[in-house]
């Protein structure tokens, strides 16, 4: 007997949403969302994608200003941000960029699992 109420409510919200439309879908988009937080991930995500860039770019225009040598692809920072690494490459990538002293060993170690990869000018080559 209890069940009853739950299946009148499925069973109402479904001709809610068949009938109301597009609008009754859009709602029940934002619900699911808020109940599971999918939404507020993918911001999160993103959030750090850009907030990873930002200080990749004020970590290499630092090291750049003191001199360092950018050539080589060196890694730059093994702990840009929690689980985010800074490397430099080249863009077309080369063999010096792929020697394991000039990547960031907390990326090959799989401590950071996410990096932002900056030319030797500081262009954005990609960010994972």
């Amino acid at each position: 007997m209890r069940y009853i109420p739950i299946v009148f409510v499925l069973l109402f919200s479904v001709g809610v949403l068949v009938g109301c439309g597009e609008k009754a879908k859009e709602a029940a988009d934002v619900v699911v969302e808020q109940a599971t937080g999918l939404g507020a991930l993918e911001i999160k995500k993103q959030t750090d994608k850009d907030l990873a860039i930002i200080r990749a770019k004020a970590v290499f225009n630092v090291q750049n200003s003191q001199g360092m040598d950018m050539s080589s692809g060196p890694c730059l920072s093994n702990d840009l941000m929690p689980d985010w690494v800074l490397d430099v490459a080249h863009n077309p990538r080369q063999e010096i960029d792929n020697l394991p002293e000039n990547q960031c060993a907390s990326y090959l170690e799989g401590k950071a699992n996410h990096f932002v990869e900056l030319d030797p000018d500081g262009n954005l080559i990609k960010v994972q």
